[in-house]
């Protein structure tokens, strides 16, 4: 029986099959054909599809902020992936772990049970997002040491201190990688009449993104549609303008740190001091955000060796060395 783990992303699903490392990495997206409602394209393919569709199909996220909104086409999904990575014989329903934010509700933990074993798995453990990251991070979760994981996604941003193999304390918001970029869009759209797609936003977080003008990478020109007279339109935008369009969302990021510092018992909030924090996620991605985090805690920041994949890799380590860090997962069967 195939073990795997899952990180189960409002941006992005990576798979981690044991004895393999992680084996697929796409997005989370899902076209229906709204007609008979059946999936037409999962992941890579569908998310070409985006804001480009026919009127009778729709393509769409399943998950907002990090939890299911959309139950059957997150089945589908995950249904999808399973038969990529494992087969499609009744003898390869794997044993999954896959991850939730910290802090959702009973109700929502146990949609991510169903729709799990809904899409064909044998048996599913839950682990929290901070964890799974801290541990990939190369953190040691299970010391008497405190530690401290800002994993920053699609969908939420969880900030978290650790020790003994558990959460002591842990933000969870909901301002991510999805928020930047609406804020760029809503940016581009208040100052040039602009309309842009998710897409050509993302790309522009992606490319000259930063939070530091140090790190400016330049101008970029994108194109969308103008609301004046409706014609396709083409204009030059900065880092700048993307860093001051990003600004109140980083700090609403940098608060959740500033407070879950300020509520760290004083023993945990000296062995952090000393380790540091841990950026981690897409968003740790974003040029400078580390030297502006460090340079308004005042504690070193790093940003995690492989930011996207932390995740993936923890729930990973979980699955190798089961007899280890059995206790920070229980399985529930169908």
């Amino acid at each position: 029986m195939k073990s795997i783990g899952i990180d189960l992303g409002t941006a992005n699903t990576l798979v981690y099959l044991k004895g393999k490392g992680i084996v697929l990495r796409e997005p989370s997206v899902v076209a229906v054909d709204q007609r008979g409602k059946n999936v037409v394209a999962v992941g890579n393919e569908a998310k070409l599809m985006l804001g480009k569709t026919p009127g009778s199909i729709t393509a769409m996220r399943p998950l907002k902020n990090g939890v299911i909104a959309e139950f059957d086409a997150t089945a589908a999904m995950l249904r999808h992936f399973f038969k990529k990575v494992s087969g499609n014989t009744i003898m390869s329903r794997p044993k999954v772990i896959i991850c939730i934010p910290y802090g959702v509700t009973e109700v929502e933990k146990r949609a991510v049970e169903d729709v799990t074993l809904e899409a064909g798995a044998q048996s599913v453990a839950l682990i929290e997002e901070p964890v799974a990251a801290a541990i990939g991070s190369g953190l040691r979760v299970e010391d008497a040491r405190g530690s401290m994981i800002v994993d920053i996604g699609g969908g939420t941003t969880e900030v978290a201190v650790l020790s003994l193999g558990g959460i002591v304390l842990s933000t969870s918001l909901r301002v991510a990688g999805d928020e930047l970029d609406d804020a760029i869009s809503s940016y581009i759209k208040r100052k040039y009449n602009i309309l842009i797609g998710d897409v050509t936003a993302e790309t522009l977080k992606k490319r000259i993104g930063s939070v530091h003008p140090s790190f400016d990478k330049g101008v970029m020109e994108i194109r969308g549609r103008n609301l004046l007279n409706g014609l396709p339109a083409v204009i030059n935008v900065t880092s700048a303008e993307i860093r001051e369009s990003m600004a109140d969302e980083i700090r609403n990021i940098i608060d959740s740190i500033r407070t879950t510092l300020e509520n760290t018992p004083p023993e945990l909030s000296s062995d952090i001091y000393d380790s540091g924090i841990v950026l981690s996620g897409g968003g740790a991605l974003l040029p400078g955000l580390d030297l502006l985090v460090s340079r308004i805690t005042g504690i070193r920041t790093v940003v995690a060796k492989h930011p996207l994949d932390c995740v993936a890799i923890g729930i990973g380590r979980v699955i190798e060395s089961m007899g280890e860090l059995s206790d920070v997962v229980s399985f529930r069967t169908r």
